[in-house]
């Protein structure tokens, strides 16, 4: 149903989501900042593209490993102090580190290790932040809650790799030397100082009094209990199956294909820019008209998901055939929609499905879903560039989630998946 314009004047009315919804956007903006400013650290100090690699393997890996844990942890302990915990944790790394980097007492095994403390903190911070709406919003606000949220993240991911690096390249003055690195110590200390007021924001906001823990057991058996309820619930058991094969596939051509479809026919970085652009347009797009028009279906949700999918399909299988900047980010334009349209009302369907004992960690396995398995992805993407040309990658890609979002849809319960109303407090899943 689409919500009001009262309902959402309601919402931004409401002094709880709004310290949420500020404290997520000053949080997310500085995030930006060390996206930009920790890569052209390392290739500051060592000019090695592999070293890199290394360090934003060395951030990746143990998130996807631990953010398992961090989901049981977010049920047991609630998503507010979890969070609360990783920002703490976040704030201090980068305060650490933008004194090192400001005093030049940084080094190549400081950064591996700070990056190490990051990976772990956000594998604990995700899940906690994508099961604390529910217990913040009003059920029957919980679609247009997480379309604004989302929307704040697209936006500041525009916005913060601009602020970012104007303020790294008019701090610096030599890029090749370490001591003129006072514009990357800035970036460091201004994320700093991001979660030091998220911490402040955060404290702010009241959990629902219907909001319970899970009953305390070691995390090994309460991650296998909600791989258990997920599994049991046939319908969630299919489409995480369903997105982890399609993220596994899909995803490689999207992190490894594009930068080189960019590179060899389009122009070079300023296209990739532009592409990514074009996407994160389309993105907000899609995600505010999914907050809007909650109800814009084709039969059911699944039904629905699976058509943009197969849309998404063709989008990809055209992509293989562009050679200008503009027609990509046509195509990325309408990819971003289809993307950000079908994000809001996942996310919404899962959190309004799953009883909130079990949030965390359903949410974490949905979320290793979409961030553990991005490296195997890019590996595999890269082996096949070896044997295909991008035109032959991007259509196979594009064939491989059209047919698999038909055959999901003829041989999976997916296609009966509808809006879900609000989980009870415990129990399993419908």
């Amino acid at each position: 149903m689409r919500p009001a314009a009262p309902a959402r004047t309601a919402l931004l009315r409401d002094t709880n989501f709004r310290w949420l919804m500020a404290g997520g956007a000053i949080s997310m903006l500085g995030d930006q900042f060390t996206l930009i400013a920790l890569p052209w650290l390392v290739l500051q100090m060592t000019g090695d593209p592999f070293a890199l690699g290394l360090v934003l393997a060395v951030m990746g890996v143990p998130r996807a490993i631990f953010i398992l844990v961090g989901g049981a942890l977010v049920d047991r302990y609630s998503p507010k102090r979890v969070m609360m915990l990783s920002k703490y944790a976040n704030a201090f790394l980068l305060s650490l580190l933008s004194l090192l980097v400001l005093s030049h007492q940084v080094t190549m095994p400081i950064v591996y290790a700070l990056a190490l403390g990051i990976g772990l903190a956000s594998a604990f911070s995700i899940p906690a932040g994508t099961a604390m709406l529910p217990s913040v919003v009003a059920p029957d606000q919980l679609q247009l809650a997480n379309g604004i949220m989302m929307s704040t993240r697209v936006l500041t991911s525009l916005a913060g790799p601009l602020l970012a690096g104007v303020l790294i390249a008019f701090s610096g003055h030599d890029a090749s030397a370490i001591a003129d690195s006072r514009g990357l110590g800035i970036a460091f200390a201004l994320d700093a100082l991001t979660f030091a007021a998220t911490i402040w924001t955060l404290h702010r906001v009241t959990m629902h009094a219907s909001a319970v823990r899970a009953a305390p057991e070691r995390a090994l058996r309460a991650i296998a209990g909600g791989i258990a309820m997920v599994w049991r619930d046939r319908e969630m058991r299919a489409a995480f199956l369903y997105w982890g094969v399609i993220s596994l596939v899909v995803g490689g051509a999207m992190q490894v294909a594009m930068p080189v479809l960019a590179s060899s026919r389009l122009g070079g970085a300023a296209a990739l820019g532009l592409v990514m652009g074009g996407h994160a347009a389309g993105s907000l797009l899609g995600m505010t008209l999914s907050s809007i028009k909650s109800d814009l279906r084709i039969g059911t949700l699944g039904t629905t998901l699976l058509a943009a999918d197969a849309a998404a399909g063709l989008v990809l299988m055209l992509m293989g055939g562009v050679d200008t900047a503009w027609q990509a980010t046509a195509l990325m334009l309408l990819l971003g929609a289809l993307s950000g349209f079908m994000q809001v009302a996942v996310f919404t369907w899962i959190q309004r499905r799953v009883p909130r004992n079990m949030l965390g960690r359903t949410m974490s396995i949905f979320m290793f879903i979409l961030l553990g398995l991005a490296p195997l992805a890019a590996s595999v993407t890269g082996w096949l560039m070896q044997y295909l040309t991008l035109a032959q990658l991007f259509i196979g890609a594009g064939a491989f989630l059209l047919v698999g979002a038909a055959c999901a849809f003829a041989l999976t319960p997916m296609r009966v998946m509808n809006d879900a109303k609000s989980a009870t407090i415990s129990g399993s899943a419908p």
